[in-house]
C-alpha cells in the first residue's frame, strides 16, 4: 500500500484534496479519523517495520492531527499524540533494527512524570485531562526521540516520510478553501482569524501550514518534483503560503521562514552552488514572496501589515507577543519561588490569581517546564537543547541542513504554541537521526 502511494503521488494528492471537501460532510471525518489510526497498526505489524513503516505512518498522523481535530474526526482530543506513540512503540517491538538505547530520553520521560506528584486541580476540573493536555506532547517527544536516536535513515526514506506528512495537509488546505466564506465578506482586524482558519485555532492551523511550507520547499529546492511537475509544486507552495498568511497567526509562518533560511544555507554549501545561481534563486524567491504578501495584504485591507508589526486595527502599537511575554515573566517568577515546580498543569490556575483575565494554558513550553517542573524542568530543557547539537556536528552539510531546519521548527514552535500538537515533539526527534545515501 505504501509503495503504491509513493508510486502515484499526484493521484494520491488529488484524492487528499477531495478528502478536504468530504470533510465538510457529517460522516467522513469520524471514518477518516478511525482509519488513519487503526490501519497503520496492521501495516506496521504485518511488515515488521522492515522499511520504516512506523516512521512513515507516524509522519502521516502528525501531519493530519490538526485536520482531524478541526473536522471533529478524533475520538479523544489527544488521539493524534497517542497514535504517534503507539506506532513508534510498535515499530520498536516488531522491527528487526537493533534499537540504539538512549537513557537520556528514558530519564526525560520519567522525570517529566515526577511533576504529577505536585499536581492539584480545582474542584470540578479533571485531573486526567489536565495531565494529558500538558504531558502528552512532551511524552511524544520522549518516545519519538528514543525511536530515532542515532537511527540510520536513508535520504529516500526521509523524503517518503515527509511526503506522507504533507498529504493530510493538502486535505486541510482544501478544507479551508471550502469552509472559508467569500473573503470580501470577512472583516479583517489585527487578531488571529478563526474564519479563515476553518473555525479552528489559528495558531495550530498556521503551525501545520508552516510545516507544509517547509516540506514543500525542501522538495522544490532540490527539484524532487513532488507531483511530477515542477510548476505545480511551486503553485502548491504559493497557495500554502497564501493560506498561512490568511490565518493571521504569525508563529507558524515566521517559523517556516526562519527554518527554511537555515536549511537553504547548509544545502547551498553542500551542493556548492555558485554565487550567480544563488542570486538568481534569491531574485525569483523575493519576487514571489513580495507578490504573495502584496496580494494578501490587499485582500485584508492592509491589516496583514498591522498584524505582523504588532499594531491594532487603527495602527496603534501593541504587545507584539499578544501577552506571551507577560505570562512568561509570571512563569519565571513562579520558577524562582518554587524550585521544585508547582505541578503539571497548575500554571493555568496560578495565573488566574496573578494576571487579570488570563485563564488559558501557556503557549510557551519553555516557561511551562520551568514553572511546573522547577529545576528538573530546567535540566530537561538543557538536555533537549544539547543532544541534537552533538548530532549536528557529526553530520555532513546535507544532514546539517535537515537537523538545523528541524531544530528551529521545534524550538520556535514550542515558544509560540507549546506542545499542543504532536508535530514539534516529533520534528525534534528527527534532529537525532543519521541520514545516509541510499546506496550505502
Amino acid at each position: 500500500m505504501i509503495k503504491y502511494i509513493l508510486d502515484n503521488k499526484l493521484l494520491i494528492i488529488i484524492i487528499h484534496l477531495i478528502f478536504g471537501y468530504l470533510a465538510t460532510q457529517a460522516i467522513f471525518p469520524k471514518f477518516y479519523g478511525i482509519v488513519i489510526v487503526v490501519l497503520p497498526i496492521f501495516l506496521i505489524y504485518a511488515s515488521n517495520n522492515e522499511n520504516e513503516e512506523a516512521f512513515t505512518l507516524a509522519s502521516y498522523l502528525v501531519g493530519g492531527e490538526v485536520f482531524i481535530r478541526m473536522t471533529g474526526g478524533l475520538i479523544l482530543y489527544e488521539t493524534g499524540k497517542y497514535g504517534v506513540i503507539l506506532f513508534l512503540m510498535l515499530g520498536i517491538l516488531v522491527g528487526r533494527f537493533k534499537q540504539n538505547f538512549s537513557p537520556h530520553y528514558v530519564f526525560y520521560i520519567l522525570l517529566l512524570l515526577l511533576g504529577i506528584v505536585f499536581t492539584q486541580v480545582p474542584e470540578g476540573e479533571s485531573l486526567r485531562t489536565n495531565i494529558a493536555f500538558n504531558l502528552s506532547g512532551p511524552v511524544v517527544l520522549g518516545v519519538a526521540s528514543f525511536y530515532f536516536y542515532k537511527r540510520p535513515i536513508t535520504k529516500q526514506q526521509l523524503y517518503d516520510a515527509l511526503f506522507f506528512m504533507l498529504l493530510p495537509l493538502f486535505s486541510m488546505i482544501s478544507y479551508l478553501y471550502f469552509r472559508t466564506p467569500d473573503l470580501k465578506e470577512i472583516v479583517f482586524n489585527s487578531e488571529a482569524n478563526f474564519t479563515t482558519s476553518g473555525g479552528f485555532g489559528p495558531n495550530q492551523v498556521a503551525t501545520a501550514i508552516g510545516m507544509g511550507m517547509f516540506v514543500l520547499t525542501i522538495f522544490v529546492l532540490p527539484k524532487k518534483r513532488l507531483t511530477g511537475y515542477y510548476f505545480l509544486d511551486a503553485i502548491f507552495l504559493i497557495y500554502f503560503s497564501y493560506r498561512g498568511l490568511l490565518t493571521f497567526s504569525r508563529g507558524g509562518i515566521i517559523t517556516a521562514f526562519i527554518s527554511l533560511i537555515l536549511f537553504s544555507f547548509f544545502y547551498v554549501i553542500y551542493k556548492r552552488i555558485s554565487f550567480s545561481v544563488i542570486l538568481k534563486y534569491l531574485l525569483i524567491i523575493s519576487f514571489f514572496l513580495v507578490s504573495i504578501w502584496v496580494y494578501t495584504s490587499g485582500i485584508t485591507g492592509g491589516m496583514l501589515e498591522n498584524r505582523y508589526t504588532g499594531r491594532n486595527k487603527i495602527g496603534v502599537k501593541e504587545d507584539i507577543s499578544s501577552g506571551r511575554i507577560k505570562i512568561f515573566e509570571v512563569q519565571f517568577e513562579n520558577f524562582l519561588d518554587n524550585p521544585l515546580g508547582i505541578g503539571v498543569g497548575n500554571g493555568k490556575y496560578q495565573r488566574r490569581k496573578e494576571i487579570n483575565m488570563v485563564t488559558g494554558a501557556s503557549h510557551n513550553e519553555v516557561g511551562r517546564l520551568l514553572e511546573e517542573h522547577g529545576f528538573i524542568g530546567f535540566f530537561l530543557l538543557i538536555l533537549l537543547l544539547v543532544m541534537p547539537i552533538f548530532n549536528f556536528f557529526r553530520s555532513d552539510f546535507y544532514g546539517k541542513a535537515f537537523i538545523a531546519g528541524f531544530y528551529v521548527i521545534w524550538f520556535l514552535t514550542i515558544n509560540h504554541s507549546a506542545m499542543r500538537i504532536a508535530l514539534p515533539g516529533f520534528v525534534y526527534a528527527l534532529t537525532l537521526i543519521r541520514i545516509y545515501d541510499d546506496e550505502e
